[in-house]
């Protein structure tokens, strides 16, 4: 998607350890023409797939799974990285390392909100490792439900997540590729 190619490169910011910052425009503050225009690439995207569900975790992937929810015409579920008072009954559950935050999450979701009837979409910010994402691909199959594919903001394929789920036969979309970054640089790969 050239144009969150263009954001990335004007608004972007590389840090240490090759953490690409998008707080401006995807993450804490979210340009909501920016974040239109993806839900209607990964719309496009999967048209015709058969998706009735998106799948994402909480936090940063929900703004963008809701985009996609609204242009697809289907709910959005969130896993949540803690099960609080107000998740009862049976829950899926699974552990999901972040690297960024150097903790495991515990993720659940509520078995009311995701069934053997749904053919599900996995949407994210980010795919870096595919930890997050093995996670929600766990949740999926622990409710029997189908999997259509995932679509991302921004996979980081120097990093090897996306390729791996890739081998297994899944389907992976990211709007934006990055094949490396340096020092205020950011090398985009071609989709």
């Amino acid at each position: 998607m050239q144009l969150l190619e263009e954001v990335i490169r004007e608004q972007g910011a590389v840090l240490p350890g090759g953490i690409l910052k998008v707080g401006s425009f995807l993450n804490q503050q979210i340009d909501t023409e920016l974040l239109r225009e993806i839900g209607k690439e990964i719309a496009r995207l999967y048209d015709g797939a058969g998706v009735n569900k998106i799948l994402t975790i909480e936090s940063s992937g929900i703004a963008i799974a809701a985009a996609a929810g609204l242009e697809m015409g289907v709910p959005v579920v969130f896993a949540k990285k803690h099960k609080t008072s107000n998740v009862d009954g049976e829950v899926y559950s699974t552990v999901v390392h972040s690297f960024t935050h150097n903790a495991d999450y515990n993720v659940v979701v509520s078995s009311d909100y995701l069934t053997s009837d749904d053919k599900v979409l996995l949407v994210d910010d980010f795919l870096a490792m595919g930890n997050a994402l093995r996670g929600l691909i766990d949740l999926t199959e622990q409710a029997g439900a189908g999997l259509a594919g995932v679509a991302v903001a921004i996979e980081k394929r120097f990093q090897g997540g996306g390729d791996a789920v890739r081998a297994e036969g899944i389907r992976v979309e990211p709007l934006a590729c990055i094949e490396s970054v340096g020092d205020d640089c950011v090398n985009f790969c071609s989709i």
